[in-house]
């Protein structure tokens, strides 16, 4: 079924194929990348909202911001925060070299202390940082986020551990998303859709006053 929506839908290009399969041939969790199908939703998400300023929560190999910057408007931008340095070397060269370098900043640092002084309201976010601390760049977001600005988050089904008994009581990853997924599923500020898309993708709407 993968593959024949993958036949069914928008190519994800060559720059990208290259990425993809660069970040698996030198990368350590290369199953941390988005992928064809999600990189073609997040361009499509993006072309929808049309947001002027998003904000990226965790980097990795660039693949998904490059697709989000695939569907901003001429005078968008990105802001996309990685808090391993040691990804800088690999993932800075991706952005620098694609025709979307002027609409991608991108920061190394911990987004909780960085997207405070970036004096930036934002249309759209991405979080696909570390599951542990969802709850935290959630309300960080929210905070930062216009009135009908979206958030996306990622993994958020967490390979179905979500429902996995023995995995939700040992493991923190696991209890981090699970009290995001509850918090957020009573959060009356939000309206909020789970897409059972690869690793689970929720689609977050911020209410407006």
């Amino acid at each position: 079924m993968e593959e024949y929506i993958l036949q069914h839908i928008d190519p994800e290009g060559e720059y990208l194929n290259k990425l993809y399969r660069e970040t698996h041939l030198q990368l350590l969790y290369p199953h941390m990348v988005s992928g064809h199908l999600q990189g073609r939703i997040l361009k499509m998400l993006t072309r929808m909202v049309q947001p002027k300023n998003i904000l990226e929560i965790g980097t990795y190999s660039g693949y998904s911001a490059l697709c989000m910057a695939e569907g901003l408007p001429k005078d968008g931008k990105i802001y996309t925060i990685e808090i391993n340095d040691e990804q800088e070397e690999f993932t800075r060269p991706w952005f620098d070299n694609s025709p979307y370098a002027h609409q991608i900043e991108f920061i190394i640092g911990d987004a909780l202390q960085v997207v405070p002084t970036l004096g930036v309201t934002f249309d759209m976010a991405f979080v696909d940082g570390d599951k542990r601390r969802y709850l935290d760049f959630y309300e960080l977001v929210l905070a930062h986020l216009r009135p009908g600005g979206y958030i996306l988050a990622d993994n958020t089904l967490w390979g179905g551990h979500v429902t996995e008994e023995h995995v939700r009581e040992s493991d923190l990853q696991t209890q981090g998303i699970l009290h995001f997924n509850d918090f957020v599923a009573a959060d009356n500020r939000v309206e909020k859709v789970i897409l059972p898309l690869r690793d689970g993708l929720t689609i977050i709407r911020k209410k407006e006053a």
